[in-house]
């Protein structure tokens, strides 16, 4: 079954090289990096990884994918294992009908886990990926050593019902079939929106990245796996305020960093209301898209925060 899924995704990105974009090898992760499709959690997830030494996975969010961290990932791989996959439903993962509510999907990271041999590893997340990060952290609280979460809410903590009014989040609830078939055939516009009106500086998201990432949104089946990572968000809301209501708290050490032109301070006051140690850091001259604004802010973010 997978060999069709992988065939669409070459073509695609045929047509994105086809027609101007960056390199292929652009995005490419260093050739020390294997990738994989591994069966996980009744589910198949495509997985970059590569290095030696404390495990480390590397958690995308909506409008990219598990490529989004190269950088990152490149510089983890000197004294890291590093894992990179993609979601349930996006990227070159399986498309699968449903299981988009979060804590179904921390079960696929623990899964991918489990096959790559990492019963612990340190957790690094943005915009989506924040939010399977933290069921990850609450369902398998003794497999997280440490959690790092990038400017995006999480439903149900905090001041989440505030965050919901602001009407640049318009998106959180249009999906649908035909909020699908609006789109068919116009990913790349949908997805400009998001890039443009989520930067600080639009530019810095750059074209070849555009174009890559609107080809993998253009696979079958993957506008439809988006939607439904939105439309399960009243379900993530309901799963972490019960595990809050029951005393549940993030006992790990958190890094809850913003762009400092996007969620900024707001990311350490969501993970106050969950986490007991949470340390706030800022990616300057950034918007959402940490990893196209500022990468190397970002990475000096984290990997000190990971080496502390």
């Amino acid at each position: 079954m997978r060999l069709p899924l992988l065939a669409l995704a070459a073509s695609a990105l045929m047509m994105v090289a086809t027609a101007g974009a960056a390199r292929a090898e652009t995005f490419d992760f260093p050739a020390a990096f294997t990738a994989r499709d591994i069966p996980a959690n009744g589910t198949t997830i495509h997985v970059r990884s590569g290095g030696h030494g404390p495990a480390v996975v590397l958690l995308h969010g909506y409008g990219e994918t598990g490529d989004m961290w190269i950088p990152l990932a490149a510089e983890l791989a000197k004294d890291h294992q590093v894992i990179v996959p993609d979601l349930r439903g996006l990227g070159l993962s399986a498309k699968p009908a449903g299981g988009f509510d979060k804590k179904t999907q921390a079960a696929d990271v623990a899964a991918v886990m489990d096959a790559l041999g990492a019963p612990r590893a340190d957790v690094v997340a943005h915009d989506i990926g924040n939010m399977v990060a933290f069921q990850v952290a609450a369902r398998y609280p003794q497999r997280v050593r440490k959690l790092v979460v990038i400017d995006a809410p999480v439903p149900g903590v905090g001041p989440w019902d505030e965050i919901l009014k602001n009407p640049l989040l318009w998106h959180f609830r249009f999906g649908g079939p035909d909020m699908e078939r609006l789109v068919a055939g116009r990913e790349r516009i949908y997805l400009d929106r998001f890039w443009n009106e989520f930067s600080a500086t639009p530019a810095n998201f750059t074209e070849a990245a555009r174009q890559h990432y609107a080809a993998l949104y253009a696979m079958p089946g993957a506008m439809h796996s988006g939607f439904a990572q939105f439309a399960a968000f009243d379900q993530d809301a309901a799963d972490n305020r019960d595990f809050i209501a029951h005393g549940g708290r993030l006992k790990m050490p958190v890094l809850a960093v913003g762009g400092q032109k996007s969620f900024g301070p707001m990311m350490a006051t969501v993970m106050r209301a969950a986490a007991d140690d949470v340390t706030e850091g800022q990616v300057p001259d950034s918007g959402h898209w940490i990893m196209e604004e500022n990468p190397q802010a970002t990475t000096r973010l984290v990997t000190a925060f990971l080496a502390r």
